[in-house]
C-alpha cells in the first residue's frame, strides 16, 4: 500500500509551515508591548461610537467622567488606557449606579473595555465627559 503523501512532500510542508509560524512570532515579538504606543488622538469619538452600541440605553447617562489616555502596563504590554466613570440606565429605565471602566487602546485605536480596573486607574485625574451624557440613539 502506497502512502497518500510522499515523505519528502511532508518534510517540505512542515518546513513551509514552520517558516510561517516564525513570521507570526516575529510580528508578536515586534509588538512586545515594551515600546511606546501611538497616542489615540480620536479616543473621544471612538469611545462615544462604541458606547452607542455598548450601553443598553445610551440616553441619559449621568456622572460621566474620564481621564485622558496615559500609558500603563496591561497584561505585560505597554498600552494607552483611559479611565472612565459613569452611571448608565438599565433596560427598565433605572440607573445601575456608578461604574468604573478601563478603555484600552492598541495602535491608537480602541481595542477593548475592561470592567475591572483594579489599580490601573489609581491616581488618575478625572475630568467631566459631557459628550457621554449627551448621547442619543
Amino acid at each position: 500500500m502506497r502512502p497518500l503523501i510522499h515523505p519528502a512532500t511532508l518534510l517540505l510542508l512542515a518546513a513551509t509551515l514552520g517558516g510561517c509560524a516564525g513570521v507570526s512570532n516575529m510580528t508578536f515579538t515586534d509588538d512586545a508591548g515594551t515600546g511606546n504606543q501611538p497616542f489615540p488622538t480620536n479616543y473621544r469619538s471612538e469611545l462615544l461610537a462604541f458606547f452607542r452600541t455598548y450601553l443598553t440605553d445610551p440616553v441619559g447617562v449621568r456622572d460621566a467622567m474620564m481621564a485622558d489616555p496615559l500609558q500603563r502596563s496591561i497584561g505585560g504590554r505597554q498600552r494607552y488606557v483611559s479611565c472612565l466613570r459613569f452611571n448608565a440606565r438599565k433596560s427598565d429605565g433605572s440607573y445601575i449606579g456608578i461604574r468604573d471602566r478601563v478603555v484600552v487602546y492598541v495602535d491608537a485605536r480602541l481595542d477593548r473595555i475592561m470592567e475591572e480596573p483594579g489599580d490601573t486607574c489609581a491616581g488618575v485625574n478625572y475630568q467631566p465627559f459631557p459628550e457621554l451624557e449627551k448621547l442619543t440613539r
